[in-house]
């Protein structure tokens, strides 16, 4: 007689591997719910303060996000007697038990959670109650939100909660069943061991016509001997991290993060209870600073599994931030202030920065990582890459300065692993370096408030460790795998430039007014950070360290990769720009009374005003104060008295400045408009050249149709152009010492002003802009074609730049034409170039002799009305002569950007008066200075330079202080040896400074 054919077997054991799921518990007494529901959360001292409701399952409870504490009683029959007792809830929402002091014990998510299926099911609804519950009286409460993982309604009805019994012996038999169902998918076809796998099931489910205790023990005899086979000498071992990434702001509000961060962590710390190889990880110092502020008890658990070493402190970073729009020195921070509370907290170094889920990688990145002490970093993003795979998983990246980091994908190209024999066996096939590599990471669980692992990862790792036909799996912490990764790397390739994902470009400039905020927060604490260092150079010791790190630490959550780039619900942004708002107005306060601190200690009486400049270089320009303006120099990173500043009645007949209904023009430019507003010529008088290219016009706003979401818009969006801004009105003035041209344009419902301004002594033509911007699913973008040839464009990144193609021969440059720049970006040839600067704008396009500008779109999800509101920008265009390093077009976008200050004395007492107008002096102009701050933990001066040419260079720095210590330090305030009388950097090399005041 022939054997059943193995199709037929592998049906049969699939269709009853969901009879084995649905006969594990037994429901044998419904529980009493009690609801009190609340609009926003409320402590558990204040549980019984909202709308009381009775509930039997069906019943409604909420709306979407709607809070409330539900309490949960009963008695466990005697029925459950010798078997284990659990409890079975689900509110289709989120619930979080507590202990009788209203500390997390157990995050629950409802089972129709909307999540990828193809990764496992979301829910968590069973608590344990052990073998010996019967009879015990059930008292619970629990914390709960009306949403699923992803912020959607899940019909806010209570859907279970029961006493029932688990038999322990089926439920072991469905993860048997299941471990080795997937096995024989997964193992080579026809091979022995598919054979005979697949036979042991078959055996296993003839026994099952009946599921109950003693079948199920039966059936797991049989199979038993197929999981006990083990592999031989590994040629690939896997290491497994239980993981839960949790986004602290997306489809949610950052409130409901920290509740997430509760239901999370409590469930990983009650699996622990029962699974000891569990090894897990978190990161986001912000995360457990929430966990530390509102759920005490619960960070006291976690830091005892911290010191135990299940829990791997993981991230390097305050936050898991977005790395193209973030500017270099908020970078430094997130590491500074994520590496600091990691040691201040537990002890520990992080040594990985762990950015999973971020929108491309900037190429500034290794080398903020090598100066930290950071030697790995840990993503899987760019498998997301729509056009082209990245060629490894592991690999040595490589910055734009040199400096190189240990980096792996993980090869399942997921975070939320399910941990399942598909799983090892795609890391297995899919490992691009397996080659020259025998380990692997894998992040095994469910994040966003999924609790992390839940049973099933764990109990199919317990059979999996060593199974034969899987690659081995260990459960260990990363750094543990990367220790040995780093024993490989000598093989490994190196991957030099940013890591560009294929992907969300519009997160570069959805949500402007957000964008707008993070700049002006960005230079708003430079400039803070520099005036309370002057002030502490001059003698007074007052710098706000705690209230500027809270600042700072703010600012820096908002750096969330679903933050920043623009990709949460309106909830989100509506709280980020009210608080945006209150932290600019006190930076700007504070800043207001140091520096009018300052001028006293500068000499001026009371009520007399000094201009500060915080770039290190001589500014020579016009100010205005009360109503006057005065023609200043101020010396690079110092100050000086408007007294004694010429004051300017306006322009003189030698400047050339002129403003006519189509043109303006000084002595180095002259601008003429077309009938429609744009520009026809941009003629530099200096180099006697035009700009603009031939018959082009330029400043032209075109807008696009943008069916895409916040992520993403269409790759073809030229080819739907919607129209152009009509001008409406213009007019022209001279105003002082400025030509000035002011437009009105139109489009539809929407409204555009700008004041296209040249100063008397201006090299750059200023477009200052206010949009009220009203379309639906429409980009607006403006360009300028110039006339310069060149087949890269030079783009402004932290601590540098990037070069990248204008040219669209291949893919890769074909998938990249929108990128990243921060306050420039510039063609240039040999002898001529044209730059483009912004004080608000990363989002661009260089398409051979065209630069352009992503000023505002407005997609309608996750949020509906994006940008759909009033906006101010400036932009700038600056034609010059020489290349962009010639030119030094890097100070146009930091003059752009940093203002010079006026400030007038203040009442204080006299005291002394500083010897010195200004604090620091470099004597390269490709040296850029690009902080000065106080010590993390002395009042010792920190001073950030970075060359910014590409160049090998050296200078010298001079202080205005006498009697100083100088010594270099890295990126983390910790001592390198004493610095040299001249600094000597290689191209973009960052280099930190201590400065000990006399």
């Amino acid at each position: 007689m022939p054997y059943e054919i193995n199709r037929l077997k592998l049906h049969k054991a699939k269709d009853l591997l969901p009879r084995i799921r649905d006969s594990i518990y037994e429901p044998v007494s419904a529980m009493k719910v009690t609801a009190w529901v609340t609009k926003e959360p409320v402590p558990y001292s204040e549980r019984n303060s909202g709308t009381r409701l009775e509930l039997t399952p069906g019943d409604k409870w909420g709306n979407l996000w709607d809070c409330a504490w539900f309490r949960f009683e009963g008695i466990v029959p005697d029925a459950v007697a010798g078997y284990k007792a659990v409890l079975l809830i689900d509110i289709n929402g989120e619930l979080c038990l507590v202990d009788e002091e209203g500390s997390p014990k157990q995050g629950l998510t409802n089972i129709n959670s909307e999540f990828d299926f193809s990764l496992g099911l979301p829910g968590k609804r069973v608590v344990d109650l052990g073998m010996s519950a019967a009879g015990e009286q059930i008292d619970l409460w629990a914390d709960a939100g009306c949403n699923d993982l992803f912020g959607k309604y899940r019909s806010g009805t209570l859907k279970e909660a029961d006493i029932a019994i688990c038999y322990e012996e089926i439920r072991q038999l469905y993860y048997d069943f299941e471990v080795l169902l997937e096995l024989a998918e997964h193992v080579a076809e026809k091979s022995a061991r598919q054979e005979r796998v697949i036979q042991s099931l078959y055996d296993a489910a003839l026994m099952l016509e009946v599921i109950n205790e003693e079948t199920a023990q039966r059936a797991r005899e049989v199979l038993a001997k197929e999981l006990s086979k083990q592999g031989g000498d590994p040629v690939l071992t896997v290491s497994a991290i239980g993981h839960a990434h949790i986004d602290l702001a997306w489809l949610w509000p950052i409130r409901e993060t920290i509740r997430k961060g509760a239901r999370t962590f409590s469930t990983v710390l009650t699996n622990m209870e029962k699974y000891p190889d569990y090894v897990f990880g978190a990161s986001q110092p912000q995360l457990y600073q929430w966990m530390k502020e509102h759920y005490p008890k619960l960070y006291d658990r976690i830091k005892e599994r911290i010191t135990e070493g299940r829990w791997e402190v993981q991230g390097a970073m305050w936050v898991e931030p977005d790395t193209n729009i973030s500017g270099g020195e908020a970078l430094v921070r997130q590491i500074l202030y994520g590496k600091r509370f990691y040691e201040q907290e537990f002890g520990q170094e992080v040594k990985i920065l762990w950015l999973p889920d971020v929108f491309g990688y900037s190429a500034s990145l290794p080398q903020l990582l090598r100066k930290s002490g950071v030697d790995y970093m840990m993503t899987q993003k760019l498998s997301w890459n729509v056009y082209n795979t990245h060629p490894h998983h592991s690999f040595e990246w490589e910055g734009i300065d040199g400096s190189k980091v240990l980096t792996h994908l993980p090869p399942e190209d997921t975070y939320n692993s399910p941990s399942a024999p598909r799983s090892l066996a795609k890391i297995e096939n899919s490992y691009l370096d397996r080659n020259v590599s025998e380990h692997a990471l894998m992040l095994f669980g469910i994040g966003d408030g999924g609790g992390g692992p839940g049973e099933e990862h764990l109990e199919r790792l317990a059979r999996e460790h060593n199974l034969l036909g899987l690659p081995p799996v260990v459960q260990e912490d990363s750094l543990s795998f990367f220790r040995k990764l780093e024993q490989e790397k000598s093989r490994f390739q190196t991957y030099r430039g940013e890591l560009y994902l294929e992907k969300h470009q519009g997160t570069l400039t959805t949500q402007a007014r957000n964008k707008w905020y993070n700049r002006k927060m960005e230079k708003s604490l430079r400039e803070l950070e520099f005036a309370a260092s002057l002030l502490l150079a001059m003698g007074e010791n007052a710098y706000p360290s705690e209230e500027l790190e809270e600042i700072w630490k703010e600012t820096l959550l908002y750096q969330f990769h679903d933050i920043l780039p623009g990709s949460s619900i309106t909830r989100v942004f509506e709280e980020s720009l009210e608080r945006y708002a209150a932290m600019h107005s006190r930076t700007q306060q504070l800043l207001a009374q140091t520096y009018a601190k300052a001028a006293r200690l500068a000499g001026a009486g009371e009520g007399q005003a000094v201009v500060f400049n915080s770039l290190p270089w001589e500014r020579n320009e016009i100010v205005a104060h009360q109503g006057k303006r005065y023609a200043v120099k101020v010396p690079p990173m110092g100050f000086a008295s408007l007294a004694e500043a010429k004051l300017s009645t306006g322009a003189g007949e030698q400047s050339g400045l002129h403003a006519s209904e189509r043109q303006l023009e000084n002595r180095y430019l002259r601008v003429t408009f077309g009938q429609d507003g744009s520009i026809a010529s941009l003629y530099d008088k200096a180099a006697g050249r035009e700009s603009i290219g031939p018959g082009a016009a330029a400043n032209v706003f075109t807008i696009y149709h943008d069916k895409g979401d916040a992520w993403d818009f269409p790759r073809d969006y030229r080819d739907a152009v919607a129209g152009r801004m009509k001008l409406e009105e213009s007019s022209y003035s001279i105003d002082g010492h400025q030509a000035v041209m002011e437009q009105q344009y139109k489009f539809g419902e929407s409204t555009l002003v700008q004041r296209i301004v040249l100063d008397e002594e201006g090299t750059t033509v200023r477009f200052e802009t206010k949009a009220d911007w009203k379309e639906a699913e429409k980009m607006l973008r403006v360009s300028f074609p110039v006339q310069v040839m060149t087949d890269h464009v030079n783009c402004e990144i932290q601590f540098g730049y990037l070069k990248r193609p204008t040219t669209r021969n291949n893919m890769i440059e074909f998938v990249r034409d929108e990128i990243c720049a921060h306050q420039y970006i510039d063609l240039s040839q040999p002898d001529y170039g044209v730059a483009l600067l912004s004080d608000s704008k990363y989002g661009y396009s260089a398409e051979r002799n065209v630069l352009d500008i992503n000023l505002l779109r407005s997609p309608s999800y996750p949020d509906p009305v994006a940008d759909r509101a009033e906006h101010q920008f400036v932009y700038a265009i600056y034609p010059h002569r020489g290349d962009f390093i010639q030119a030094e077009v890097y100070r146009k976008g930091y003059e752009l950007n940093t203002p010079l200050t006026v400030a007038e004395s203040d009442q204080g007492a006299a005291g002394h008066t500083a010897s010195f107008a200004s604090l620091i002096q470099v004597d390269n102009p490709h040296v850029m200075v690009e902080a000065v701050k106080k010590a993390e933990d002395t009042d010792d001066l920190i001073i950030r330079l970075y060359e910014t040419s590409g160049t090998f260079a050296d200078t010298s720095v001079a202080f205005g202080v006498t009697g100083v210590e100088i010594e270099e330090v890295d990126l983390m305030e910790n001592p390198l040896g004493k610095a040299v009388d001249r600094l000597t950097f290689q191209p973009f090399e960052i280099k930190s400074l201590r400065v000990k005041l006399g």
